[in-house]
């Protein structure tokens, strides 16, 4: 499944936090729950431009969330209700988790046009 929260990206560079998890399958509502409050809260923040997520069958999930700055990218991880949903991964959802920060420097683009009937 793929998950895109944005229409139009920006012209690089903006940068763009990885994460790569997999789950325990313990607690799934107390997970979904939680991925929606934490979207939510991701997209209030100064700076936040979209994301994307793809989940697999094996309870792995890569989800990317852009950022204008890298700064505003520091600023979202030491907010209080995403600390809190930090130790709730580690305690009950995640079996394990990367975190990867990359500056987006080109960007590249193809759209198949459809035919108005």
């Amino acid at each position: 499944m793929l998950t895109n929260s944005t229409s139009a990206w920006p012209e690089p560079p903006y940068y763009a936090a990885i994460l790569s998890t997999w789950h325990t399958g313990e607690d799934l509502e107390g997970y979904a729950e939680t991925a929606v409050q934490m979207v939510q809260a991701a997209e209030s923040q100064p700076g936040y431009l979209g994301r994307e997520s793809l989940e697999g069958p094996d309870g792995h999930e890569l989800t990317v969330v852009y950022y204008t700055t890298d700064e505003a990218i520091r600023r979202w991880r030491e907010i209080a209700e995403h600390l809190v949903a930090q130790r709730l991964g580690r305690e009950r959802w995640y079996e394990a988790y990367e975190v990867r920060i990359a500056r987006v420097e080109r960007s590249y683009r193809f759209q198949r046009r459809r035919a108005l009937n």
